[in-house]
């Protein structure tokens, strides 16, 4: 099965460890919130709930971001950041 390209609005973290992968995810949204004003991103993280949750602690929880695991795929994180 070929491998589907990521979209502009979500990041792939399939196939990097816990370090690059967080790295990527803040490198990805300081990019973001410096180009646009509101965002949404979705992060797929696959099965990995240890990935999710230090995204969760070294990352969103020290934002202002709105971020959560949505019912319909585990496997992902919604962030948004609405400008009004």
């Amino acid at each position: 099965m070929a491998k589907r390209t990521p979209q502009p609005d979500e990041i792939d973290l399939h196939g990097l460890r816990h370090k690059p992968a967080l790295a990527f995810v803040r490198e990805t949204l300081a990019q973001r919130e410096n180009q646009q004003g509101s965002f949404s991103l979705t992060i797929i993280t696959g099965n990995s709930t240890v990935l999710q949750e230090r995204i969760f602690q070294e990352i969103l929880e020290k934002t202002y971001y709105t971020f959560y695991i949505p019912s319909w795929n585990l496997g992902q994180i919604i962030v948004e950041n609405i400008e009004l």
